[in-house]
């Protein structure tokens, strides 16, 4: 596997034989985002008031969660299910397109657009594998030359949000088994891949160039917490 240092982007070698199919994989939350966007998500859908109340509400499982008690699955169902519980699934879809429309832009990193347009510009095909809910990630990748979008699925039943994900969490391993399904093996491809954090280990070490935290400017982490407060508030 090729290992770049953090910060440094590719140069395409010419192939003698046959090239391999080219995919650039990418994660979104502190990847493609300056910092977390499911918080900034759930406090845009519910207001304020009913945001904070939440999270006052969220205290024993946060607690749980922090001491082992609940994994990130159970963990993630709790935290929508306090949201979204109940919801009809137009009303949820409503708040996505404004989200999309009015927070998620700030949150995105221009050097991270750059580079998915850059794996366009060469015949790249591009595909976002994320943690964070494919409800609002595949509206927004439409906007952008993205192939696919593999995420974590909500629980939808006779138009009703259960609160509940479908499926596993696309963190993980989950990455790689989703990716796998998707494209119907691993064989035959050449992947770039782009992360930052533990969850994206196993969809790096798959890729002949893989990148951690590529797009990190000088004093990243203050700028990533401003923008996430800024969100919240």
């Amino acid at each position: 596997m090729e290992k770049i240092k953090e910060g440094e982007l590719p140069i395409i070698a010419p192939e003698d034989a046959i090239p391999p199919a080219m995919v650039a994989l990418f994660d979104f939350d502190g990847t493609v985002t300056h910092c977390d966007s499911l918080m900034p998500f759930l406090r845009f859908a519910v207001g304020r008031t009913r945001f904070w109340a939440g999270m006052i509400a969220l205290t024993p499982a946060m607690l749980r969660y922090g001491l082992g008690g609940f994994d990130r699955t159970r963990f993630k169902n709790t935290v929508l299910g306090q949201y979204f519980g109940g919801w009809r699934t137009e009303r949820l879809m409503g708040k996505v397109e404004r989200f999309n429309k009015t927070i998620l832009p700030a949150l995105c990193k221009d050097e991270a657009l750059a580079r998915i347009r850059w794996h366009h510009e060469q015949g790249h095909r591009i595909v976002l594998i994320s943690a964070s809910p494919e409800i609002y990630l595949s509206s927004w990748a439409a906007t952008l030359p993205i192939e696919a979008v593999l995420a974590t699925r909500l629980e939808m039943r006779d138009g009703i949000v259960s609160g509940r994900i479908d499926g596993q969490n696309c963190r993980g391993p989950e990455k790689v088994t989703r990716l796998t399904d998707y494209l119907g093996g691993l064989d035959g491809y050449e992947f770039f891949a782009y992360g930052d954090s533990g969850g994206d280990r196993e969809m790096l070490a798959i890729a002949a160039h893989s990148f951690y935290r590529p797009f990190r400017r000088p004093l990243a982490g203050i700028t990533s917490r401003l923008r996430f407060l800024k969100a919240l508030l």
